[in-house]
């Protein structure tokens, strides 16, 4: 998707401001002995993380955040000891001193927030609250990666499996996994969500005639629910589709899905007879590419 060069300096420019005004391009954040990735690091071991989540967490190439580690051993902060239980792993845990920093550090931010927030009337603060809100659920759903994967790859396979799972537990009849399209059926394409590599969403469109397609187990993580990531795979989808010479797409699903069934209106489906013999598609909708 093209972008215009004004909204990409425009984010370029706050970008600037915000990390110059929160002072956090210094190298003594919040007045401690150090920048912000080590002081983020002492923050996030909490008492004692394995070393894999640390880097998973924070998104950290292994060595970078070896050196930031053995920044904070030196200081006395943290110690890293080998895991008790796997051999190949590692634990970083607070030292006592680095206990007493880490609440040095908690108590800084926590008054440095409040200082800005008291610039600001109540009315100004829910503002600014609600618009972080909102820049991070639109930062999250950029940041989720869409992409077309075999049929039956695994990771996609768990998706679909969960998706059957979750039906079978809103559906009142229940639902049955063997209802799900076969790998070896899947004559479209099946896109796979991930966000920081774990597995998202998933959704897929199979032929049903030439011309005409059908939109197939369209599910979302649901801890990623209310970012959007629902309607950016079903247009990915229908783009897919069309690609393939695809100029209609239908769909099913339950009345029980409300919320699927105000995507699908909303994102421009209408309501027609049923196209298929499944029984949890009580509703059908059509769309024209």
């Amino acid at each position: 998707m093209l972008v215009g060069t004004d909204r990409i300096e425009r984010i370029r420019d706050f970008n600037r401001f915000y990390t110059e005004r929160l002072g956090l391009l210094t190298d003594q954040y919040l007045g401690l002995d150090r920048p912000l990735g080590p002081s983020r690091l002492l923050w996030e071991i909490d008492d004692r993380t394995t070393v894999r989540e640390l880097r998973d967490r924070l998104g950290l190439d292994s060595g970078y955040l070896s050196r930031l580690l053995r920044t904070l051993e030196k200081q006395g902060l943290v110690r890293v000891v080998p895991h008790p239980a796997d051999g190949r792993a590692r634990i970083a845990e607070l030292t006592d001193t680095g206990r007493r920093e880490r609440v040095v550090l908690d108590d800084r931010s926590r008054a440095g927030v409040a200082a800005l927030l008291g610039e600001l009337s109540p009315a100004q603060q829910d503002e600014l609250v609600a618009a972080q809100q909102q820049v991070r659920r639109l930062l999250r759903l950029a940041t989720v990666t869409i992409t077309a994967v075999a049929a039956d790859d695994p990771r996609a396979r768990r998706c679909l499996r969960r998706y059957a799972a979750e039906l079978a537990e809103r559906f009142p009849e229940g639902y049955d996994e063997a209802t799900l399209t076969r790998p070896e059926d899947l004559d479209g394409t099946l896109l796979l969500a991930c966000e920081r590599d774990d597995p998202a969403g998933c959704g897929a469109w199979v032929r049903l005639t030439p011309g005409v397609a059908e939109i197939r187990h369209l599910w979302t993580d649901p801890t990623t629910r209310g970012l959007g990531l629902g309607r950016r795979l079903l247009e990915q989808l229908e783009t897919d589709a069309a690609a393939h010479g695809v100029g209609t797409v239908r769909l099913g699903t339950h009345r029980s899905l409300a919320e699927a069934i105000a995507l699908y209106r909303s994102s421009g489906y209408r309501e027609v007879d049923a196209y298929s013999t499944s029984p949890y598609n009580q509703l059908c909708f059509e769309k024209h590419l």
